[in-house]
Protein backbone atom coordinates (compact mmCIF):
# COMPACT_ATOMS: atom_id res chain seq x y z
CA UNK A 1 0.00 0.00 0.00
CA UNK A 2 1.22 3.51 -0.86
CA UNK A 3 2.78 5.73 1.81
CA UNK A 4 0.15 8.26 0.82
CA UNK A 5 -2.40 6.13 2.65
CA UNK A 6 -0.26 4.22 5.18
CA UNK A 7 2.77 5.29 7.21
CA UNK A 8 4.66 2.44 8.87
CA UNK A 9 7.92 2.48 10.80
CA UNK A 10 9.86 3.13 13.96
CA UNK A 11 8.28 5.64 16.33
CA UNK A 12 10.27 7.56 18.94
CA UNK A 13 8.96 8.96 22.23
CA UNK A 14 9.43 12.72 22.57
CA UNK A 15 6.89 13.68 25.27
CA UNK A 16 8.00 17.30 25.75
CA UNK A 17 5.11 19.71 26.29
CA UNK A 18 5.26 23.05 24.44
CA UNK A 19 8.15 21.98 22.23
CA UNK A 20 8.45 25.11 20.12
CA UNK A 21 9.69 25.74 16.60
CA UNK A 22 12.90 27.35 17.86
CA UNK A 23 13.77 24.09 19.61
CA UNK A 24 12.75 22.10 16.54
CA UNK A 25 14.78 24.30 14.17
CA UNK A 26 17.11 26.84 15.89
CA UNK A 27 17.49 30.26 14.30
CA UNK A 28 21.10 29.76 13.11
CA UNK A 29 19.80 27.25 10.55
CA UNK A 30 17.44 29.75 8.92
CA UNK A 31 20.16 31.63 7.03
CA UNK A 32 20.16 29.58 3.85
CA UNK A 33 18.47 30.66 0.65
CA UNK A 34 16.82 27.28 0.06
CA UNK A 35 15.47 24.32 2.04
CA UNK A 36 18.55 22.13 1.78
CA UNK A 37 20.42 20.77 4.81
CA UNK A 38 17.80 21.54 7.43
CA UNK A 39 17.94 17.97 8.74
CA UNK A 40 21.30 18.91 10.32
CA UNK A 41 19.62 21.57 12.45
CA UNK A 42 16.66 19.50 13.62
CA UNK A 43 16.47 19.49 17.45
CA UNK A 44 20.10 20.65 17.38
CA UNK A 45 20.36 21.71 21.03
CA UNK A 46 18.69 18.48 22.11
CA UNK A 47 20.80 16.26 19.85
CA UNK A 48 24.15 17.97 20.58
CA UNK A 49 25.86 19.60 23.56
CA UNK A 50 27.52 23.04 23.73
CA UNK A 51 30.67 21.81 21.94
CA UNK A 52 28.80 19.91 19.22
CA UNK A 53 29.12 16.42 20.69
CA UNK A 54 26.18 14.04 20.32
CA UNK A 55 24.00 13.64 23.41
CA UNK A 56 23.82 9.86 23.57
CA UNK A 57 20.82 9.99 25.88
CA UNK A 58 18.64 11.87 23.36
CA UNK A 59 16.16 9.49 21.81
CA UNK A 60 16.93 10.24 18.15
CA UNK A 61 20.64 9.57 18.80
CA UNK A 62 19.94 6.06 20.09
CA UNK A 63 20.57 3.24 17.63
CA UNK A 64 17.26 1.60 18.57
CA UNK A 65 15.44 4.59 17.06
CA UNK A 66 17.61 5.00 13.97
CA UNK A 67 15.45 5.60 10.92
CA UNK A 68 12.61 6.96 13.01
CA UNK A 69 9.60 7.93 10.89
CA UNK A 70 7.05 8.85 13.55
CA UNK A 71 7.33 10.99 16.69
CA UNK A 72 5.07 10.62 19.72
CA UNK A 73 5.07 14.11 21.22
CA UNK A 74 3.67 16.23 24.03
CA UNK A 75 0.86 18.76 24.09
CA UNK A 76 1.13 21.96 22.05
CA UNK A 77 3.81 20.46 19.81
CA UNK A 78 5.20 23.08 17.41
CA UNK A 79 4.11 26.20 19.27
CA UNK A 80 6.12 29.41 18.88
CA UNK A 81 7.17 31.21 15.71
CA UNK A 82 5.75 30.55 12.25
CA UNK A 83 9.02 29.26 10.70
CA UNK A 84 8.16 26.66 8.10
CA UNK A 85 11.77 25.45 8.33
CA UNK A 86 10.74 23.36 11.34
CA UNK A 87 8.47 21.29 9.13
CA UNK A 88 11.00 21.06 6.30
CA UNK A 89 13.69 19.89 8.73
CA UNK A 90 11.46 17.17 10.18
CA UNK A 91 10.65 15.87 6.70
CA UNK A 92 14.30 15.93 5.61
CA UNK A 93 15.24 13.97 8.73
CA UNK A 94 12.76 11.30 7.69
CA UNK A 95 9.85 12.10 10.01
CA UNK A 96 6.55 11.48 8.22
CA UNK A 97 4.06 11.86 11.07
CA UNK A 98 3.67 13.19 14.61
CA UNK A 99 1.22 11.89 17.20
CA UNK A 100 0.44 14.32 20.04
CA UNK A 101 -2.45 15.65 22.14
CA UNK A 102 -2.36 19.06 20.39
CA UNK A 103 -0.31 21.20 18.02
CA UNK A 104 0.59 24.84 17.54
CA UNK A 105 -1.91 26.34 15.10
CA UNK A 106 0.54 27.75 12.53
CA UNK A 107 2.77 24.66 12.77
CA UNK A 108 -0.30 22.55 12.05
CA UNK A 109 -1.06 24.51 8.87
CA UNK A 110 2.56 24.39 7.70
CA UNK A 111 2.83 20.66 8.40
CA UNK A 112 -0.35 19.61 6.69
CA UNK A 113 0.41 21.75 3.61
CA UNK A 114 3.80 19.99 3.32
CA UNK A 115 2.28 16.54 3.93
CA UNK A 116 3.77 16.03 7.38
CA UNK A 117 0.89 14.15 8.99
CA UNK A 118 -0.27 15.35 12.42
CA UNK A 119 -2.58 13.05 14.36
CA UNK A 120 -4.12 14.69 17.45
CA UNK A 121 -5.66 12.44 20.09
CA UNK A 122 -6.46 12.53 23.83
CA UNK A 123 -3.56 12.52 26.29
CA UNK A 124 -4.42 9.08 27.68
CA UNK A 125 -4.32 7.61 24.17
CA UNK A 126 -0.96 9.26 23.47
CA UNK A 127 0.33 7.91 26.81
CA UNK A 128 -0.73 4.39 25.83
CA UNK A 129 1.19 4.57 22.55
CA UNK A 130 4.17 6.15 24.35
CA UNK A 131 4.30 3.14 26.66
CA UNK A 132 4.73 0.89 23.63
CA UNK A 133 7.30 2.92 21.71
CA UNK A 134 9.39 3.68 24.81
CA UNK A 135 10.39 0.02 24.61
CA UNK A 136 12.72 -0.36 21.60
CA UNK A 137 11.41 -3.89 21.10
CA UNK A 138 7.87 -2.58 20.49
CA UNK A 139 8.55 0.74 18.82
CA UNK A 140 6.94 0.17 15.41
CA UNK A 141 3.72 2.03 14.64
CA UNK A 142 1.28 1.98 11.74
CA UNK A 143 -0.84 4.98 10.75
CA UNK A 144 -3.75 4.21 8.43
CA UNK A 145 -4.73 7.55 6.88
CA UNK A 146 -7.89 6.32 5.15
CA UNK A 147 -9.26 4.76 8.35
CA UNK A 148 -7.82 7.49 10.63
CA UNK A 149 -6.26 4.91 12.94
CA UNK A 150 -2.89 4.67 14.74
CA UNK A 151 -1.75 1.17 15.74
CA UNK A 152 1.10 0.44 18.13
CA UNK A 153 2.08 -2.95 19.57
CA UNK A 154 -0.76 -3.07 22.10
CA UNK A 155 -3.08 -0.21 21.19
CA UNK A 156 -5.30 0.99 18.36
CA UNK A 157 -6.49 4.61 18.53
CA UNK A 158 -8.65 6.71 16.23
CA UNK A 159 -7.62 10.24 15.30
CA UNK A 160 -9.37 13.15 13.63
CA UNK A 161 -8.56 14.21 10.07
CA UNK A 162 -10.78 16.33 7.87
CA UNK A 163 -11.89 15.01 4.49
CA UNK A 164 -9.91 17.82 2.85
CA UNK A 165 -6.61 16.86 4.52
CA UNK A 166 -7.24 13.16 3.96
CA UNK A 167 -7.63 13.86 0.24
CA UNK A 168 -4.49 16.01 0.20
CA UNK A 169 -2.43 13.21 1.75
CA UNK A 170 -3.80 10.33 -0.26
CA UNK A 171 -3.61 12.23 -3.58
CA UNK A 172 -0.28 13.97 -2.90
CA UNK A 173 -1.67 17.52 -2.98
CA UNK A 174 -0.82 20.77 -1.23
CA UNK A 175 -3.29 23.62 -0.68
CA UNK A 176 -2.67 25.15 -4.10
CA UNK A 177 -2.96 21.93 -6.08
CA UNK A 178 -5.97 20.96 -3.95
CA UNK A 179 -7.70 24.16 -5.01
CA UNK A 180 -6.70 23.65 -8.66
CA UNK A 181 -8.29 20.20 -8.59
CA UNK A 182 -11.62 21.86 -7.82
CA UNK A 183 -11.50 24.63 -10.44
CA UNK A 184 -14.74 23.48 -12.18
CA UNK A 185 -16.62 23.68 -8.86
CA UNK A 186 -15.09 27.07 -8.11
CA UNK A 187 -16.08 28.38 -11.55
CA UNK A 188 -19.64 27.05 -11.12
CA UNK A 189 -19.93 28.75 -7.74
CA UNK A 190 -18.65 32.01 -9.22
CA UNK A 191 -21.20 31.92 -12.06
CA UNK A 192 -24.06 31.22 -9.66
CA UNK A 193 -22.87 34.02 -7.35
CA UNK A 194 -22.84 36.63 -10.15
CA UNK A 195 -26.20 35.41 -11.47
CA UNK A 196 -27.85 35.93 -8.10
CA UNK A 197 -26.05 39.19 -7.29
CA UNK A 198 -25.00 40.80 -10.59
CA UNK A 199 -24.56 44.23 -8.98
CA UNK A 200 -21.51 42.92 -7.12
CA UNK A 201 -19.63 41.82 -10.23
CA UNK A 202 -16.70 44.10 -11.06
CA UNK A 203 -17.76 46.43 -8.25
CA UNK A 204 -14.16 47.58 -7.75
CA UNK A 205 -13.78 48.56 -11.42
CA UNK A 206 -17.12 50.37 -11.41
CA UNK A 207 -16.18 52.31 -8.29
CA UNK A 208 -12.77 53.21 -9.70
CA UNK A 209 -14.32 54.51 -12.92
CA UNK A 210 -16.74 56.69 -10.97
CA UNK A 211 -13.87 58.28 -9.07
CA UNK A 212 -11.94 59.26 -12.21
Amino acid sequence: MSERSMIVGIAAPLPIANLDTDQIMPKQFLRGIDKEGLDKGLFYDLRFDAVGERREDFVLNRTQYSGCRILIGGENFGCGSSREHAVWGLLQFGIKAIVAPSFGEIFHSNAMNNRLLLTPMPQDAVDAILADVSNPRTNRVTIDIHRRVVRSRNHTVDFGLSARYCRMFTEGLDLVSSSHARLPEIAAFERAHWTKQPWLESVAAVTRNRLK
